[in-house]
């Protein structure tokens, strides 16, 4: 069994409250559970308009896979006009 886990530091650069981006960033999670079947969670910057701090987890017994899977997730963010993305640091456990 393979633990693939992430950090991921995000900037929404458009978002003028914090209401625009949980907007986003609601949005944003319910897609990557779906499209990718992770887990995640918002882990700082809760107060902050335009930054969050994303946890992602998945459990594969496939390494070659998860990594493919968290490859698609970084793709995604990036296509996503209304993100920027700071930083994506992953970390087998």
């Amino acid at each position: 069994m393979d633990i693939l886990c992430a950090e991921i530091e995000l900037h929404f650069p458009d978002s003028g409250s914090l209401k625009e981006k949980r907007m986003v960033l609601k949005g944003t999670k319910d897609r990557l559970r779906e499209r990718f079947g992770v887990s995640l969670a918002e882990l700082d910057f809760q107060d902050l308009w335009q930054r969050t701090l994303l946890g992602i987890a998945l459990v594969s017994s496939d390494a070659n896979a998860s990594k493919a899977v968290f490859q698609r997730i970084r793709d995604h963010l990036y296509a996503d006009p209304r993100i920027v993305m700071l930083r994506f640091d992953e970390e087998w456990r």
